[in-house]
Order: structure tokens, then C-alpha cells, then sequence
């Protein structure tokens, strides 16, 4: 006779906590996409729309004052992911330099960074002082600058063999070569878990724009969106769709374009959440 299979309590605990935290999560979100296309004013939960359209997504992509935030957001998500990309790459190969003199200086110097800074206010001295406030560039060049990211890609680096580097050499490659041919193709994972970082970040940025922005044709969509949240920027009805849905069918533009992304970065993300772990 077969023997029965033993029901763990743990597995069925286990189960029921990961679906009450699915629930949690979905609920939320199922309520703004439906409000997001429901034309009638209405509050409390709902399993469909009552008057079905698509005109709060249409004011979000044609009224300039969303728009054009939204465009912003792009702009500034885009340049500042690739940007912030390239500073992380070649530091993070400069760092793996060992003949390179006053290596461990600059090494240190960064990490320094990472512990003390010089403050908020003296930080917007200097970037006045630089003329980068009231400009885009200042929510771009900003936070490229992540130290953090510079280390976590110089492990990646490290972990490649070293004999790579010593075939590229005895090949008659220059050191930019070897990056090109040899460290950037084997760093898929590691470019994708870290650009999807700063991505985000630069997607989801609020502090940048209200420290050192006070022109309001500069602010992204999480500043307007914050603003029609709050009650102090609410958008116009327009057509058949009303304030709240067309708050709400901002509230799901900016979740969107992550949720199309993820599927596809999620290989090279689940092996970039361990960079540098393994070692030659």
C-alpha cells in the first residue's frame, strides 16, 4: 500500500499568509484601475465599472499640463538611467585597475562619501553654485552619482576571471577594449539589475524636483501627480471623465511602464541580486 503524503501545517500556514498578502495588494490596485475607467463619480469598492471609458487616459496623454510632466519623466528617466549606467561602469573598471597608481586613495575617497556627506543646505549651495538648480540637469547629473551602485558594479567586475583579463591583454587589447569586448557583454545581469534601480529612482523621484527645482514647468509627473493627491493641483474634467477618474488613471500611468518592464529585465534581475557574491 501507497503511504499517504504527510500535510505540513507550515505548507498550508504558508500558502494562506502569501494569498492574504496578495489580497492586500491586489485589492488596492483592482480599485484605482477600475475608477481609472469608470466615467461616474463614485466612492467605495467596485468589481467593474459602471460607465466604461477610456477619456481619463486621454486627458492624461493630451492635456498639456499632464503631459508634459509625463514627458519630463521619460526625458529624465531615460538620459539619467543611461548616464548613471555609464559613470558606474567605467568607475567601477577603473576601481579593478591594480596597477593603477593611488587605486585604494580614490577607493576609499568614494567610499567615504558613502558615510559623511556635506549636508542638504551645503549641497545646494554647490549646486547653485554650479547653475544647476531650476535645470533638468540637476535631477539628471544628481543622482548618477550613486556610489553605492559604482561598488556594487565593481564587485560584478571582480568576480569575472581573472583570466579573461590576462587573454584580452596577451591579445594586444587596450584596457577600453577589453571593457567593450570582454566586461560589458559578460555584465547583462548586473547592467540590468542596477539600471532597473536607477531607473526606478529616477522614475519615482519627488526630493530632487522640490529641493532644487521651483519652476513648475520643470516638475515630472510624480510632482504633479502628488499635487492632484493632495487636493492643491486638481485636474480639469474634461469630456466624459471626471477629477477622480482622471486622478486615478494618472495613478496608473506611472505604474505601468515598470509592470511592461519587469517581465522582461526579471532573468538578469534574480542574477544580479547576488553581484559580486561569487568569486573566483
Amino acid at each position: 500500500m501507497k503511504k499517504k503524503k504527510k500535510i505540513e501545517v507550515f505548507s498550508i500556514v504558508n500558502g494562506i499568509v502569501f494569498i492574504i498578502l496578495a489580497l492586500i495588494i491586489i485589492i488596492p490596485i483592482w480599485k484605482i484601475l477600475v475608477d481609472s475607467f469608470d466615467l461616474k463619480t463614485a466612492y467605495g469598492m467596485k468589481l467593474w465599472p459602471e460607465k466604461f471609458g477610456f477619456d481619463g487616459y486621454q486627458q492624461v496623454l493630451s492635456n498639456p499640463t499632464l503631459s508634459r510632466p509625463l514627458l519630463i519623466s521619460f526625458f529624465t528617466t531615460i538620459v539619467g538611467t543611461l548616464l548613471a549606467l555609464t559613470l558606474s561602469t567605467l568607475g567601477a573598471y577603473v576601481l579593478i585597475q591594480w596597477e593603477m597608481p593611488g587605486r585604494g586613495f580614490f577607493a576609499n575617497l568614494l567610499l567615504f562619501t558613502m558615510i559623511f556627506n556635506g549636508g542638504m543646505i551645503p549641497t545646494y549651495l554647490v549646486l547653485r553654485q554650479f547653475h544647476l538648480t531650476n535645470t533638468l540637469w540637476v535631477v539628471i547629473l544628481y543622482p548618477a552619482l550613486n556610489v553605492y551602485n559604482l561598488v556594487l558594479m565593481r564587485n560584478f567586475f571582480e568576480g569575472i576571471p581573472a583570466s579573461l583579463y590576462e587573454a584580452a591583454t596577451l591579445d594586444g587589447s587596450t584596457p577600453m577594449q577589453t571593457f567593450i569586448r570582454i566586461v560589458l557583454p559578460m555584465s547583462k545581469p548586473a547592467l540590468a539589475s542596477i539600471g532597473l534601480m536607477y531607473a526606478v529612482s529616477y522614475w519615482n523621484d519627488y526630493t530632487h524636483y522640490k529641493l532644487y527645482i521651483n519652476n513648475s514647468d520643470l516638475y515630472n509627473f510624480q510632482m504633479k501627480l502628488r499635487g492632484m493627491i493632495m487636493g492643491s493641483d486638481l485636474p480639469t474634467a474634461a469630456g466624459n471623465a471626471t477629477e477622480n477618474t482622471i486622478k486615478n488613471a494618472a495613478i496608473i500611468v506611472v505604474i505601468i511602464p515598470f509592470m511592461i518592464l519587469y517581465p522582461f529585465l526579471q532573468k538578469y534581475f534574480v542574477q544580479g541580486v547576488n553581484i559580486g557574491a561569487v568569486k573566483e
